[in-house]
């Protein structure tokens, strides 16, 4: 419910040009249109336009670092250590909060489906908690193995496009027609954005891109909470919704603190 809360009003903003003000050393990951061409030095992105001034903040009221311009989605102004004043960490840390963010995104649709489809029949005494410890097609020492080959060399590739972006590309060259440049985490393109979604006026690109941002941001939160139901009930998030709808009195985090 917050999140869809946050996403409209973000959805309602009017984005307007920004002023040319800038400050050194920041890093910028989009722009507004075509003068983006005067921030020399920078690394910029045409397909992205930065939040307004007078953005939402964490905190109603505060004055969000220099550093934090609004042109990173999901940008609200918060950095209370000051973790991003470096700009060589602040490209870091963005990148490595969007590819948790995705992860986390697929893990909690990887817990949730599973159980609802069990509590439907079609999957029986399914549990993603001890998921690791059930025997499958292949002895646990070789699907490790697999999944390490396979996650290194998909890693690997992603980190070559962080230090020199643009150098992993896969598109298909059509002839007469020039492929448009990405930004470093969003490949686009046929494979990664069939339906250009991720391409157009630069407004909705970075509304789409804010929300993503924010649904993952929630997974991971969702992913911890899932893990402590676990370890605390022994059952899933669907069960234990189910049960705390059929008891709210008695089945809530305050049982948690209480004596069994």
């Amino acid at each position: 419910m917050a999140l869809a809360i946050h996403s409209t009003a973000f959805s309602s903003i009017p984005i307007r040009e920004l002023p040319t003000k800038t400050f050194s050393g920041k890093f910028t990951t989009c722009v507004l249109s075509k003068k983006s061409r005067l921030y020399a030095g920078k690394e910029v992105s045409s397909v992205c336009e930065p939040l307004p001034p007078d953005r939402p903040l964490w905190f109603p009221g505060s004055s969000p670092p220099e550093w934090l311009d609004g042109s990173l989605p999901g940008d609200f102004g918060f950095d209370p250590l000051g973790l991003g004043s470096d700009p060589e960490l602040l490209k870091w840390f963005a990148q490595a909060e969007l590819i948790h963010s995705r992860w986390a995104m697929l893990a909690v649709a990887g817990i949730l489906i599973p159980e609802w489809l069990e509590s439907l029949g079609f999957i029986d005494n399914f549990s993603w908690y001890d998921a690791g410890e059930r025997e499958y097609f292949a002895d646990s020492t070789t699907l490790f193995v697999v999944q390490l080959a396979l996650m290194g060399w998909v890693e690997g590739r992603r980190w070559a496009d962080i230090v020199n972006p643009g150098c992993v590309d896969i598109e298909p060259k059509v002839p007469h027609k020039k492929k448009p440049k990405t930004d470093v985490g969003y490949p686009g393109g046929l494979w990664f954005d069939p339906f250009m979604w991720g391409r157009g006026s630069p407004e909705p690109v970075m509304v789409l891109r804010t929300k993503e941002i924010k649904n993952g941001r929630l997974a991971m939160l969702a992913f911890v909470g899932f893990c402590f139901q676990a370890v605390y009930t022994g059952q899933g998030p669907i069960e234990n919704l189910m049960s705390h709808l059929a008891d709210p009195g008695h089945n809530n985090i305050f049982a948690a603190f209480t004596s069994q």
